[in-house]
C-alpha cells in the first residue's frame, strides 16, 4: 500500500518557533505487549535525508525492517534506549513505565536534546523535558520514524532470545504480544518471569489468577526503594 515518507516538517517549525536545533524523536514498543519490557527508543536526526524506505515500523516487513535498523544505526547523529521491565509494569502502571523507560533513553543520549517529539496525543513524559506530541508521528517525522524502527528491531531481538528458555511461548514470533501460539502455553504452563502479572488476561485463566498482582502506587514503590527507581532484565 503507497504511503507518504516522513519529513522534517515538525522539526522544521520547531526550529523556526523556538530557535532550538537538537530535537529528538521518541518512540515506544511493548506497551500491548503480555510479555517482556516496554522499550523506547530515542534519536537526534538532524535534517538529513533518512535512508529509504523510512516509515512507521509496523509498516515494514520483517526482514527489511531489521536491515533499516542496522542502516539508521549509523546514519542518525544519535540514538539510545531505555527499558521498563515486566516487574516495573506491574508496580507503576504502563503510563509511568513509559516516562521511566523514555527518561533513560533521554538521559542515555551523549547529547542532551532542547525539544522531544512524541509519537501520539499523549504527552507521558513531561517535565523537565521540552515536549511537543504529534499523532502518527512514526508515519510522518523522520526523528520519530528512525526511533520507531530501531525500537522495534531491539524488543523484538530482546524477546527472541527467550526462545531456548521458553519455546513453547513463541517470543521469536510474537515479541510477547498475544497470538493463538501463546495463549495455548499460557494456558498449560502458565505465566513466565517475563509476564506482566497485573495484567487482565489472568482473569481468563482461573488456574493462575492466583498469580495476578496488584498495582501499588510509584510514590509507594519509590519509598520502599529508597527514592531509586531501577531494574535489570
Amino acid at each position: 500500500m503507497p504511503y507518504e515518507p516522513p519529513t522534517h516538517t515538525v522539526e522544521r517549525s520547531i526550529r523556526a518557533t523556538t530557535g532550538a536545533k537538537i530535537i529528538a524523536g521518541v518512540d515506544e514498543v511493548g506497551r500491548g505487549a503480555w510479555a517482556g519490557p516496554v522499550t523506547v527508543c530515542a534519536a537526534i536526526t538532524g535534517l538529513r535525508r533518512p535512508p529509504e524506505g523510512l516509515t512507521d515500523s509496523k509498516l515494514i516487513a520483517p526482514k527489511r525492517r531489521t536491515e533499516l535498523a542496522v542502516l539508521l544505526e549509523k546514519w542518525v547523529t544519535a540514538h539510545a534506549l531505555g527499558h521498563a521491565s515486566p516487574g516495573e509494569i506491574d508496580e507503576l502502571g504502563m503510563t509511568a513505565a513509559l516516562r521511566l523507560a523514555a527518561g533513560r533513553a533521554l538521559d542515555a543520549l551523549p547529547i542532551r536534546p532542547e525539544v522531544v517529539i512524541l509519537d501520539g496525543k499523549h504527552d507521558y513524559l513531561g517535565s523537565p523535558w521540552n515536549v511537543r506530541t504529534v499523532i502518527k508521528g512514526d508515519q510522518s517525522c523522520v526523528a520519530v520514524a528512525a526511533a520507531s524502527v530501531i525500537a522495534k528491531v531491539h524488543r523484538d531481538a530482546m524477546m527472541a532470545e527467550l526462545r531456548g528458555e521458553f519455546a513453547d511461548f513463541a517470543f521469536d514470533d510474537n515479541a510477547g504480544y498475544p497470538s493463538p501460539v501463546h495463549k495455548a502455553a499460557l494456558e498449560v504452563l502458565g505465566p513466565t518471569p517475563y509476564h506482566r502479572l497485573s495484567w487482565a488476561y489472568l482473569d481468563a485463566l482461573p488456574q493462575w489468577r492466583h498469580l495476578k498482582k496488584v498495582r501499588i502506587s510509584a510514590e509507594a514503590v519509590a519509598l520502599e526503594s529508597g527514592g531509586q527507581l531501577g531494574f535489570e532484565f
